[in-house]
């Protein structure tokens, strides 16, 4: 029988670090998304990131750890009841996915936070029109039908998709992609708003979201290392530049077509670029972090520019940022993986790797398919129990009054 791992104090103390940076981003999610919408709305969408805060960790608690990564089904999803209400887990059950030398209880933490911010992102696709109530249900079970078995498939080792050799680094498939459509099927299910607002209310909280997502994004992407390595430091630099390179490119594009430089696409071109470096940030180089972003600023953008074409009312443009980054992060992972820069990645298309490449489209046409119908099908089932869309008069009124009897900016303040 061998040794117990002893814990390596250097790699729990920077997942900690991590989990609790990646716990910053939802806030910092529901600054980016209160700042977007109008001053009726404020509340309404920052009360269903923190939502989310709290009813993820119970659901994560009773059985969605276990569902992630229990033991599988099918290579479908984890058993529910093996890890239900943390059961077996004690100061000594160490994390046995690796090496790394942390105990489970971090693990689980650090997955958690990870679990909160992926339903949160849906909701700037249905802003200022859904009931609080329709919401709750959408959240609990769009976790249980989508989020957890997608987590169970890429990144459980027993995962269908990971046996398969599908990569994701740190959740273009799981969280991105399976948010954004997601996302458009709320999008087409809900329909239009009655009251259109496309004008943000609050700039500088559009803007200190956006520094919050983007310093949260260090421990998103660096800390799905699981550990302290070279591969930490790359996926830590990939970050950073793919969001630089997005954001200026968003900025130049928008540029060139409106004559003006904006403040809020310098903004969501960061975001586009993070979403989309996201899956890659462990596998690729630094130069590949510079193409990703690149093209993540130019896509993302004509991605938004099509849904306004096309009249989809996705408020807050979570399928063109979120969906379409994950998946194009996912497919250029697939041409610019390479084992020089993650031993336990694989190699490109560039690299004389098709078979991976195939492999990587695939999970993304699987994936949005899968959120998409999921979503859809769900949003007409609590239809059944409670309405989803509030009344015209609650939207003229503002749903912080009509749901939730609160003001963000009471009138004479």
């Amino acid at each position: 029988m061998s040794a117990p791992v002893p814990i390596n104090v250097g790699n729990t103390a920077f997942m900690l670090i991590c989990a609790s940076l990646v716990m910053l981003m939802t806030p910092g999610l529901a600054f980016f998304y209160g700042g977007l919408v109008g001053r009726k709305n404020v509340l309404t969408i920052m009360i269903q990131s923190f939502m989310s805060l709290g009813w993820t960790t119970v659901l994560w608690f009773a059985f969605g750890y276990s569902m992630c990564f229990g033991p599988t089904w099918h290579g479908i999803v984890g058993n529910p009841m093996t890890f239900a209400f943390l059961h077996g887990v004690s100061l000594q059950t160490m994390f046995t996915g690796n090496d790394a030398g942390i105990p489970l209880l971090v693990h689980i933490a650090y997955q958690m936070m990870f679990a909160i911010i992926t339903p949160a992102l849906i909701t700037g696709a249905f802003a200022n029109r859904v009931t609080f109530k329709a919401y709750f249900l959408f959240l609990t079970g769009w976790l249980i039908f989508v989020y957890f078995p997608f987590v169970h498939m890429i990144w459980s080792p027993d995962g269908i998709l990971a046996q398969w050799g599908v990569l994701d680094f740190a959740g273009g498939l799981v969280v991105h992609a399976s948010a954004g459509f997601a996302a458009l099927a709320s999008v087409l299910y809900i329909g239009r708003r009655a009251v259109v607002e496309n004008k943000p209310h609050n700039v500088p909280l559009i803007a200190l979201g956006t520094g919050l997502l983007w310093f949260g994004w260090y421990g998103f992407n660096a800390g799905s290392e699981l550990r302290v390595d070279a591969v930490t430091a790359a996926a830590f630099l990939n970050t950073d530049v793919a969001a630089s390179f997005a954001a200026v490119a968003w900025l130049l594009i928008e540029w060139t077509n409106g004559r003006q430089p904006k403040f809020v696409g310098l903004l969501t071109g960061a975001v586009a670029g993070l979403a989309t470096i996201t899956p890659a940030a462990g596998y690729v180089s630094p130069v590949t972090a510079v193409i990703i972003g690149i093209a993540a600023g130019a896509v993302c953008y004509y991605a938004v520019a099509l849904k306004n074409r096309l009249g989809w009312d996705d408020a807050l443009d979570v399928w063109g940022v979120h969906g379409v980054g994950g998946c194009l992060g996912i497919v250029l992972l697939g041409v610019f993986a390479s084992k020089a820069w993650n031993p336990n990645g694989a190699d490109g298309l560039l690299l004389g790797g098709t078979a991976f490449f195939v492999k990587q489209v695939a999970a993304v046409v699987i994936c949005s398919v899968w959120a998409f119908v999921f979503t859809y099908g769900m949003l007409r089932l609590i239809d059944f129990v409670t309405p989803t869309k509030v009344d015209r008069e609650a939207e003229e009124a503002g749903l912080d009054i009509a749901l939730h009897g609160e003001e963000a900016y009471p009138l004479g303040i």
